[in-house]
């Protein structure tokens, strides 16, 4: 679909819900074919394997929908804020759980008004996209609370921007179309927006780097 300039709030929230049941449903899949082997399998070894994707998969499925929950849901009542230290720990899991992203952290602990914990944990996961291939997400955090800015940097082979995340980011469904997989750059210039932050976006070989500020 597309959409002139913004996305009613009702197709927002679905395209998001589509969004997080995408990211989730490939590990809760995998633990209900390993619980199916463990069912039906005889052999020790196999059990064991069984048991081992069941592991793994459980902490990816966690790791995604904690990151999900501090990325785009509520996390609190209004005007609550969030602590960097808890934003830190869910990304960490959640580039750990890829199995080739990598997450670095720079900054002092804070407590940042909810959506600009939001808007950072949008661009690391953005820096995720960045990375096909995978490499390096690298969080730089700035300021004192509330007046802080953002640098994330994506580095690894392959390293993109593409034109529909870019356009999506930094100038909202101008145009663009827009679905479950695209949802986040849109989703993350409307929590900008929310947060009174402008975000830019560059790319360099082998680098992309979006700042907030």
């Amino acid at each position: 679909m597309t959409e002139p300039t913004t996305i009613g709030d009702l197709e927002l929230a679905a395209l998001v819900s589509s969004r997080i049941c995408h990211d989730v449903i490939n590990p809760v899949a995998a633990i209900a074919n390993g619980l199916e082997m463990l069912g039906e399998e005889p052999d020790q070894a196999m059990r064991e394997a069984a048991m081992e994707l069941i592991r793994k998969s459980a902490f990816q499925a966690s790791a995604k929908l904690q990151f999900a929950r501090l990325a785009f849901g509520a996390a609190g009542s209004a005007g609550a804020e969030i602590d960097l230290r808890d934003a830190e720990k869910v990304a960490r899991e959640f580039m750990q759980g890829s199995g080739k992203h990598q997450l670095t952290w720079q900054g002092p602990a804070l407590t940042l008004p909810k959506n600009k914990v939001k808007l950072l944990l949008n661009l690391a996961a953005l820096g995720v996209v960045a990375l096909p291939r995978g490499g390096t997400v690298s969080v730089e955090i700035a300021g004192t609370s509330p007046n802080v800015n953002f640098i994330v940097r994506a580095k690894g082979d392959a390293a993109r921007l593409t034109d529909q995340v870019r356009s999506l980011l930094l100038s909202g469904a101008n145009g663009v179309t827009v679905d479950a997989h695209s949802i986040q750059p849109y989703y993350a210039s409307r929590v900008a927006a929310a947060a009174g932050m402008t975000v830019t976006a560059e790319a360099r070989e082998g680098e992309v780097e979006f700042k907030a500020a």
